[in-house]
């Protein structure tokens, strides 16, 4: 089978914020919107990481011949000021802005709710929640000023299907989705689009952590009609369509990026929490003790 993709260049003038594009799919996305054209801007917390992410992103667009660039400014999506410095610098490609894709995201305090740590439940909420609605803020009126554009909210499976100990991961991804869905409908008559992605399980860094003979990743390939997990690229690619001007009658809509999986169920991660909680401290029958 051929999979190589048939699209090649045709964002040439676009000029694309992508939030936490320094690794994982955030980087995939950059890569692939610069080879086709785009001017790509990469945001996160970490200097070094962007750094070495555009590097990769520029020798992309460099080798495709479309004219696409690759920029990078270090900042935090949950901060206000950060978010208006991110998107000011994201402007100076070409003056203008043409999308958004608000990939920065994470999660902290994997356990069963009654076990949760209020603190880091609310700052993951912050994080991928008011971080999207922030980048949607900012991002909005320049794409209306360049006479449309297309916003791209960041979900994943765990946000439609249960995620058991998932904890403020899988509230923040389906409170992603109803954003988009809410955005589509108030700027639609403004020409920008709003639309969510919803991965799977990707072969990220973060994913990295999932020992490939572990009870957990067998839940996920077990639950996958495609029986295998997923690429960056695979997310990038739909990112690209949803960018650009083949999507323009396509909003308000999240679409999985998961092999079949939003078909059966999430993981199961209690094989992980067991071994240091207890089953009945998991199920609450009796409190924990450190």
């Amino acid at each position: 089978m051929n999979n190589q993709s048939t699209l090649s260049g045709g964002l040439q003038g676009y000029s694309i914020l992508i939030t936490g594009g320094g690794t994982g799919i955030g980087r995939a996305c950059a890569e692939r919107l610069a080879a086709d054209g785009a001017a790509v801007t990469i945001c996160g917390r970490t200097e070094a990481t962007l750094a070495s992410a555009a590097a990769v992103v520029a020798a992309a667009a460099e080798g495709s011949g479309h004219g696409g660039s690759a920029h990078y400014v270090a900042g935090d999506v949950t901060n206000e000021d950060d978010v208006q410095r991110i998107v000011a610098a994201a402007l100076q490609p070409t003056g203008a802005l043409n999308g958004c894709i608000a990939n920065a995201g994470g999660a902290a305090g994997l356990g069963p709710y009654h076990l949760q740590d209020t603190a880091q439940f609310v700052s993951t909420l912050h994080l991928n929640v008011l971080g999207t609605m922030l980048s949607l803020k900012h991002t909005v009126p320049h794409m209306v000023a360049a006479g449309g554009g297309s916003f791209i909210g960041m979900s994943s499976i765990a946000g439609y299907v249960t995620h058991p100990h998932f904890g403020a991961y899988t509230v923040s991804k389906a409170a992603i989705e109803q954003m988009m869905r809410n955005a589509a409908d108030e700027y639609g008559a403004v020409n920008v689009r709003c639309n969510s992605i919803r991965p799977g399980f990707i072969a990220t860094e973060l994913m990295d952590a999932i020992p490939r003979d572990s009870e957990v990743y067998r839940s996920y390939t077990d639950n996958t009609p495609m029986g295998d997990v997923g690429q960056p690229e695979d997310v990038a690619s739909l990112a690209r369509f949803l960018i650009g001007p083949d999507a323009r009658w396509i909003t308000g809509v999240s679409i999985a990026v998961d092999g079949g999986m939003g078909l059966r169920r999430g993981p199961d991660y209690s094989p992980f929490l067991e071994p240091f909680l207890g089953a009945d401290v998991m199920l609450a029958k009796k409190p924990f003790e450190p």
